[in-house]
């Protein structure tokens, strides 16, 4: 892995505890990675008299070598979200990376199913971006669970993506939605079972916490065999 110099460019808050960190890639000037992998930063713990190393995800397409894009949520104690929210534009930092084995693969022909809950979509969007590009032709579908409307984000870019390609298709599910919600309701999970009959020709990626990862390769695996890519999210 190599070390990057990079500038805060650009600060979003998506959600009440979501922000987005668009990073200027500064020396070396670009960086090289597949779509899906992370970064990793070393933070300050309390307690702690050497730093910890923490790993976030790519939101960003590799077609776009300059900078990166991170999206994680603010955990209140978390060591790498404390010292990524404390960043303000034109701060300078630094990382480690790209590496990880989570990453968009060449499946063949098989439709691309992936399947995120909360700041596990940080990689998928990576991949689907990518993907798009690459094959705009092939199925692509995401299912993504978060709990209540509160926690929606990144729903208008969505579906300025599906209306531009046709074979893209979105579901996004609230768990816990709030009165007035007119979208899909329940846990990610239970998508499946609805929605994917066969897994004879996909391949599935998934993204979130251990609990979502076990139940639905179990689900996955009762209706047959296919490849299965897992990444487990952690928020700290």
């Amino acid at each position: 892995m190599n070390t990057y110099t990079a500038e805060v460019c650009r600060i979003q808050d998506l959600t009440h505890d979501v922000r987005a960190i668009e990073l200027r890639v500064l020396d070396p000037p670009t960086m090289t990675f597949k779509a899906g992998q992370f970064v990793s930063f070393e933070v300050p713990k309390e307690g702690q008299p050497r730093p910890v190393t923490r790993p976030y995800s790519i939101a960003s397409p590799p077609a776009q070598d300059d900078r990166i894009l991170l999206v994680l949520n603010l955990v209140q104690g978390g060591p790498g979200s404390s010292y990524l929210f404390r960043l303000r534009q034109g701060e300078r930092t630094s990382f480690k990376g790209p590496a990880g084995a989570f990453y968009l693969r060449d499946d063949g022909e098989r439709a691309r199913v992936f399947i995120a809950t909360g700041t596990g979509i940080a990689p998928m969007r990576s991949m689907i971006l990518a993907q798009l590009h690459r094959q705009p032709d092939r199925p692509v579908t995401l299912f993504w669970g978060l709990r209540s409307q509160r926690d929606l984000y990144w729903q208008d870019e969505l579906a300025t993506l599906a209306a531009a390609y046709p074979r893209f298709t979105v579901v996004t599910t609230l768990s816990r939605p709030e009165p007035g919600w007119q979208g899909v309701t329940g846990r990610v999970t239970a998508l499946l079972d609805e929605r994917i009959q066969s897994v004879d020709n996909l391949a599935i990626y998934l993204c979130g916490g251990s609990a979502m990862i076990t139940d639905v390769t179990a689900r996955i695996n009762a209706k047959g065999l296919c490849p299965i890519y897992r990444e487990k999210y952690y928020d700290e």
